[in-house]
């Protein structure tokens, strides 16, 4: 089954890019993707800052910046996974860096 992992974070206290490429937990947890071949692809979001939200009400289109929700934990980053079972996607949950001072939603994917 697929699961869509949505990697949540505070962003005052969100590594850079060189930071996260360079923290071994985050390097451990790529290496336990590969080895078992579960992503399926993965991107990691630009700051709310840099986000649009659209909504169309009443035939009018309404356009703000920011994100869709005022939060202190925003989404950073989406990774799709193929795993057997919710017990898998949950382990690979749990061991990304994230998990230990942000949170890893777990959704899965319609097919």
């Amino acid at each position: 089954m697929k699961y869509a992992l949505l990697i949540c974070d505070d962003e005052s206290v969100s590594p850079s890019n060189e930071e996260l490429e360079a923290d071994a937990v985050h390097r451990a947890w790529q290496a336990d993707l590969d080895r078992r071949g579960t992503k399926l692809s993965g991107v990691r979001l630009r700051p709310v800052v840099n986000a649009t939200t659209v909504r169309v009400r009443d035939g009018e289109t309404l356009v703000s910046d920011g994100p869709f929700a005022e939060t202190k934990d925003v989404v950073g980053g989406v990774v799709v996974v193929e795993c057997a079972n919710l017990d898998e996607a949950i382990a690979i949950a749990a061991g990304h860096p994230y998990a230990r001072w942000g949170g890893v939603e777990i959704r899965p994917v319609w097919e």
